[in-house]
């Protein structure tokens, strides 16, 4: 198997725990748990909400498995466009007001979608 294969599906699994220990972290804020179990969100969550949460969720978990499997072409180009979109999507989290620990944490997204884009770009088609 390719190292760059394995590279790119080790990124996912870092972006994937990144992104998890981010929602762990969440828990810890004052209230927070009380506001959920209490249903009193500032964001109501909906079934349709907790569906796109979950899309997000599996995306990255699917890439791990799609990194080591999918032919060059292909992997190459799944990587790229699927980080750059997760690029986009973590970068929104930047522009609205949020607790520091979720600007370190999604300084993390992005430097792990950042090096999957990287390493995805300059790889050269095997021999």
């Amino acid at each position: 198997m390719e190292d760059i294969k394995k590279k790119l599906s080790l990124l996912w699994v870092a972006r994937m725990l990144t992104s998890i220990q981010g929602d762990v972290l969440r828990f810890f804020e004052p209230g927070i748990l009380e506001d959920i179990i209490a249903g009193t969100l500032d964001i109501p969550l909906t079934e349709e909400m907790l569906a796109v949460m979950a899309i997000m969720m599996l995306v990255p978990i699917f890439m791990v498995f799609l990194s080591l499997e999918l032919p060059y072409k292909a992997n190459r180009w799944a990587n790229i466009i699927v980080a750059i979109v997760f690029i986009a999507i973590d970068g929104i989290g930047f522009i609205i007001p949020r607790p520091l620990y979720e600007n370190i944490m999604g300084i993390g997204y992005v430097v792990f979608c950042a090096l999957i884009v990287w390493y995805a770009w300059k790889w050269t088609k095997p021999e």
